[in-house]
């Protein structure tokens, strides 16, 4: 275990704001689990008592008689708000006096960094780099995931959930969201922080960063694993894969979505729920890809003179 080499990765100022997130992300977590766990609670005994709940708001501090069920946005608002951003700017005028900003020499084409590394936010694009074709993982992706934080609003057809946090009611739609962001995005930047080392080669924490580390590994597609040689063939073997995905996949998704959100299955109209699947389907492909690369070495699925998935 490379201690010195662990503490300088995490003590670099490129990287101080993931350290930050990680704790802060759990704790926002755990609040807002607290929270919907206490509504969930109120809303199972508004449910087993129909004269409570004519009378009780939905929230695990409902109403009370003293209470004023309007405030004025001065002071109550503005105030919380002002103390805030005096709070921020402190935190970051600390920061920026502690932490020198990870400003480097001008660029030299004599010298590359290595690993040359985007900036913490973008870590997870370079990461998808490692899978896709540049302009899958620079173009297509991140349009997907614009589109696909447009289109929520359009496509969510569950009226629960709406001012109060609540897990009972809306497991699908937040279930959903973590897979999306945890598990997908920051996931993605922690390894292109913490793992990519020189050569963009996977390091474990603490390993040494070797930059003679050479890996004898051969990525092959996966039409050859099949022994298909001929570019046609390739393309017709990976379009019958990916599209035996969606298929397959669709109906799994589909039989689980109506088994435990019927609800919202009958609310939902078929350009809803079309696209609803096809951006559960291609959110499920990635780290389907991501171990198939990982695991079996298999760089593409479907290879065409256009574009390689």
């Amino acid at each position: 275990m490379d201690w010195k080499q662990l503490w300088e990765i995490l003590s670099a100022a490129d990287n101080v704001p993931i350290i930050a997130m990680i704790p802060l992300l759990a704790f926002y977590m755990y609040l807002a689990w607290r929270q919907a766990h206490a509504n969930d609670l109120i809303i199972a005994e508004l449910e087993g008592n129909a004269a409570l709940a004519k009378t009780h708001h939905r929230k695990a501090w409902p109403f009370k008689p003293a209470w004023a069920k309007e405030v004025h946005v001065w002071p109550f608002l503005l105030r919380v708000e002002f103390l805030a951003a005096i709070i921020v700017t402190i935190i970051l005028m600390v920061w920026s006096i502690t932490l020198n900003a990870p400003l480097e020499e001008p660029a030299n084409p004599n010298l590359t960094m290595n690993p040359a590394k985007a900036p913490w936010y973008f870590l997870g694009l370079q990461e998808m780099l490692v899978y896709f074709d540049p302009w899958i993982a620079g173009v297509v992706m991140p349009t997907l995931i614009i589109v696909g934080l447009m289109v929520i609003p359009y496509i969510d057809t569950n009226p629960l959930g709406a001012g109060y946090y609540t897990w009972k009611q809306r497991k699908f739609a937040i279930g959903t969201f973590l897979f999306g962001f945890i598990i997908l995005w920051v996931s993605m930047i922690f390894i292109g922080t913490f793992i990519r080392g020189p050569g963009w080669q996977w390091f474990w924490p603490g390993q040494t960063w070797d930059h003679n580390r050479l890996i004898y590994e051969v990525n092959r597609d996966l039409p050859d694993l099949f022994g298909i040689t001929s570019n046609w063939g390739k393309g017709i073997f990976g379009a019958a894969v990916v599209g035996g995905f969606f298929a397959i996949g669709g109906m799994l998704v589909h039989a689980f979505f109506r088994r435990h959100n019927a609800k919202d299955y009958k609310r939902m109209s078929l350009l809803q729920y079309s696209i609803m699947m096809t951006f559960l389907l291609t959110m499920l492909a990635l780290p389907i890809k991501m171990l198939l690369r990982l695991l079996f070495h298999i760089k593409y699925v479907w290879i065409t003179p256009w574009f390689n998935v």
